[in-house]
C-alpha cells in the first residue's frame, strides 16, 4: 500500500485551486458535490467554471498566483500547464503543511484524486497511486454496474435508525445480524424497488420486534436474543428478462436480483453465460420450453414459483429475451396475483432487437420501414393461417419469432397472400452469441437456403426490405459469415443483397438440470398472436 485511503470532509472548507481551465473545472466539479468552499485563482476563468462556481460560497480571483492566497486553504490543487508555477505553488503548500496535488504530476502529490463511485453517503474510491488511471476508471465502470442508486438511499435510512437501533439492540453481535438483516431482505427490497416509506415502515416493524423478542428472552435468562424471522414470511419472485444471451446486454436491476436470488428457474433460452451470473448458492431449476417438449406445463411454473415464494424464498423467473414480449411473464404474474405473492417485472432486450442489431438490419429506416410487427410463428398443430394478409404492407418489417420450424408454411402462405415473392428475408441464429449466424435469401429461396445451411434455433426471421442492408450494414462476427451463394436472385430487388452463414456442422444444445414433470398438462392455444409498433 503505497497511499493510505482516507475521506476528507470539506463541507464548508475552503480549497484553492490554482488554474482556471478544463482541469480545474473537473476538480473543482468533484469538490463541490463534496460542499467544498473554492477558491479559483487564475488570471483567465472559464466560463464553464464562472457558471459552476456561482454560489456565494465560492470566490473567483482574476490575478496570478500568490502564496498569501493559500491562507485557510484545507487543501490546494494546482492545476495550471506551467511546470515552473506548478513547482512552486507544491513548494509553497509543502512550507505551510497544505495537502497539495499538482494535477498529474504524482512526485508532487501528497493526496490523489481516486476513481468514485458515488452512492451518497456510500462513497467509494479506486486509485491506482498515479500508475493507471485509466485503469481505475475501468475498475469504476466495473463498480458502477454492480452497485444499485438504492445503495445511498438504504444507507441513509440506516443513518436514521441508527441511535434508535443502539438503543432497542444492546449487544453488538445483536446488531450486526439485525443490519444483515435488514440489507439483504425486505427491506432493501422494498427500497431498491423505490418504495422508501415501506421500507422505513418495514425496518420499524422488524426493530420493534427484535427488541420484544430481546425483551422476553431477557426476562427468562437474563440473555439477548438475535434476531428472529417474522411469522408466515412469504418471498418475492422477481420475473426477469435474460435478454438474447449476450450477459453484458442485462439490466443492471436484472443482474442484481440475479446475484441475491435463492431459488432461479430458467428457461431454455437462457444462455450458460447469463446463468453463470445468478448467486453461486442458489438452487437452479430448469423449466425450459422447446417445441414439442417442455420440461414444466405452464401451469405447473405457475405453481412452482408462487410455491417457492410462500415458503419465504428470493425467486427468479429467469427467461430469455422480454418477459412480456411472447415470454408468457403476463401469465405467471395474474397467478402470483391470484396468490398473494408479491412481485417485480424486470424488462429485458427482446430477441428482434438483439438479432436485428447485431446482424445489421435496422427494424425501422426513414426510407424502407415505417413501422415494424413481432409475430409468433409457433402454431399449434392443425390451426389455419389465415392472418397472411396482413403481412402485405411493404413499409413494414416483420419478425417472426419461433418460426423457423414452420419456415416452409410461413414463406408459402406469404406468397400465397400476395407477399411478393422477392421479398428479402433472413434468418438470425444464436442472435448476440459468439456463434450467431445470419442467413439471408428471399421468400422464394430462404427455406432451400435454410435446407442447405441448416441454421440451429434459437433463431428468427426478420421479412422486410430493410434486411437488404445486411450486406452493407453488418459489422458482428463477421467471421462467421459468408457471401451469399444467391446473391443474384436479392440483387433484383430495389436493396442489395445480403450474405449467408456459414453452415452449422457442430449442433449444440444449452445443458440444462433436469426437473420431474409436475403434470403433462395441455398448453394453450397461442393462435398467431402479434404486437405492431407504428
Amino acid at each position: 500500500m503505497n497511499t493510505f485511503p482516507l475521506f476528507f470532509k470539506l463541507e464548508d472548507r475552503k480549497v484553492l485551486i490554482v488554474g482556471g481551465g478544463d482541469v480545474a473545472l473537473r476538480k473543482a466539479d468533484l469538490l463541490s458535490r463534496a460542499g467544498a468552499a473554492i477558491t479559483i485563482l487564475a488570471p483567465s476563468i472559464s466560463v464553464e467554471l464562472q457558471a459552476l462556481l456561482n454560489d456565494s460560497k465560492h470566490q473567483l480571483i482574476y490575478e496570478n498566483y500568490d502564496k498569501t492566497y493559500m491562507s485557510g486553504a484545507r487543501v490546494i490543487i494546482a492545476a495550471t500547464d506551467d511546470e515552473m508555477l506548478n513547482h512552486q505553488i507544491h513548494a509553497d503548500a509543502t512550507e505551510l503543511n497544505i495537502p497539495v496535488n499538482v494535477v498529474d504530476t504524482p512526485h508532487l502529490c501528497d493526496f490523489i484524486f481516486p476513481a468514485i463511485v458515488d452512492r451518497n453517503p456510500i462513497v467509494i474510491g479506486i486509485s491506482s497511486n498515479g500508475k493507471a488511471p485509466v485503469l481505475a476508471r475501468l475498475l469504476r465502470a466495473r463498480l458502477e454496474t454492480l452497485i444499485p442508486q438504492g445503495y445511498g438511499k438504504l444507507a441513509k435510512l440506516a443513518g436514521d435508525f441508527r441511535s434508535e437501533v443502539k438503543t432497542k439492540i444492546p449487544t453488538l453481535t445483536g446488531r450486526r445480524q439485525f443490519w444483515e438483516k435488514a440489507f439483504e431482505g425486505s427491506v432493501s427490497q422494498l427500497m431498491f424497488a423505490g418504495n422508501e416509506d415501506e421500507a422505513a415502515a418495514q425496518l420499524q416493524a422488524d426493530l420493534d420486534k427484535t427488541a420484544s423478542a430481546i425483551s422476553e428472552k431477557s426476562a427468562v435468562n437474563d440473555k439477548s436474543t438475535e434476531p428472529q424471522t417474522l411469522p408466515n414470511n412469504v418471498g418475492e419472485v422477481y420475473i426477469v428478462g435474460a435478454g438474447p444471451g449476450d450477459p453484458e446486454l442485462l439490466t443492471f436491476k436484472a443482474l442484481r436480483l440475479m446475484q441475491q436470488a435463492d431459488i432461479v428457474y430458467y428457461d431454455a433460452l437462457v444462455s450458460p453465460q447469463v446463468l453463470d451470473l445468478c448467486r453461486r448458492d442458489a438452487d437452479k431449476v430448469f423449466v425450459g420450453k422447446k417445441r414439442n417438449n417442455h420440461a414444466v406445463a405452464q401451469l405447473g411454473i405457475n405453481e412452482l414459483l408462487a410455491n417457492s415464494a410462500k415458503e419465504g424464498r428470493r425467486v427468479v423467473r429467469l427467461k430469455g429475451g422480454d418477459p412480456f414480449i411472447f415470454g408468457r411473464g403476463g401469465e405467471e404474474i395474474e397467478s402470483l396475483r391470484a396468490h398473494g405473492v408479491p412481485y417485480q417485472v424486470v424488462p429485458g432486450i427482446t430477441a428482434a432487437n438483439a438479432a436485428a442489431s447485431y446482424a445489421g438490419i435496422p427494424l425501422t429506416h426513414r426510407d424502407h420501414s415505417q413501422s415494424v410487427r413481432f409475430v409468433t410463428g409457433f402454431l399449434k398443430a392443425g390451426a389455419p393461417n389465415s392472418n397472411f394478409k396482413s403481412f402485405l404492407n411493404t413499409d413494414e418489417t416483420v419478425v417472426f419469432y419461433m418460426g423457423l420450424h414452420s419456415l416452409a408454411r410461413l414463406t408459402e402462405g406469404l406468397i400465397d397472400a400476395g407477399r411478393s415473392s422477392h421479398t428479402p428475408i433472413a434468418i438470425v441464429s444464436n442472435a448476440s452469441m459468439p456463434n450467431q449466424q445470419v442467413l439471408t435469401g428471399t421468400l422464394a429461396d430462404i427455406v432451400e437456403l435454410q435446407e442447405k445451411n441448416q441454421l440451429p434455433t434459437p433463431a428468427l426471421l426478420i421479412m422486410g426490405d430493410v434486411v437488404a442492408l445486411h450486406h452493407d450494414l453488418a459489422w458482428y462476427n463477421l467471421q462467421n459469415q459468408q457471401k451469399n451463394k444467391n446473391s443474384d436472385t436479392t440483387a433484383n430487388n430495389w436493396l442489395r443483397g445480403g450474405t449467408a452463414a456459414t453452415p452449422k456442422t457442430d449442433h449444440t444444445s444449452q445443458q440444462a438440470h433436469a426437473l420431474s414433470m409436475v403434470a403433462n398438462l395441455a398448453t394453450a392455444d397461442d393462435g398467431l398472436e402479434q404486437l405492431v409498433i407504428g
